[in-house]
């Protein structure tokens, strides 16, 4: 079974269940910078930092860091992140088409989900219980 770290598993538990942006975004800038500098968790940074400031209507703001995240498709994902890479990238890219014609056609602020393709990270997902947060809190 793969390992995945705490911190990283916090951040999916986050994004997909809590869809508490800010807090994905806390989460993961602690582990990206634990991980020197790596670009696939900058990117998954990004996006949620997006989603945030987009919930925000800040589209300005959205808009320049989906545009980030999308600058790092590039990167030879190799599949240890346990997520399908591509749907994210696709559905980032969707929401960035979508905000670049946000003044002539509005739309609501709306969730994305990272696919989480293995199944072992899945299920740690689903049970998490982010740190400083007691069962008995888990919504």
């Amino acid at each position: 079974m793969k390992k995945f770290h705490r911190l990283y598993i916090e951040f999916l538990y986050y994004f997909n269940i809590e869809r508490d942006y800010y807090e994905c975004h806390e989460v993961m800038e602690e582990y990206w910078m634990n991980q020197g500098n790596n670009g696939w968790l900058q990117s998954l940074l990004q996006v949620a930092v997006g989603l945030h400031h987009f919930r925000n209507q800040n589209i300005n703001g959205a808009i320049k860091l989906f545009e980030q995240a999308l600058r790092k498709k590039e990167i030879h994902w190799d599949g240890t992140l346990g997520i399908d890479d591509l749907q994210l990238f696709q559905q980032v890219e969707d929401y960035v088409n979508k905000l670049y014609r946000y003044e002539q056609e509005p739309f609501s602020f709306y969730d994305l989900t990272i696919k989480i393709t293995d199944p072992s990270l899945r299920q740690l997902v689903e049970q998490c219980v982010p740190e400083g947060v007691d069962e008995d809190d888990k919504f």
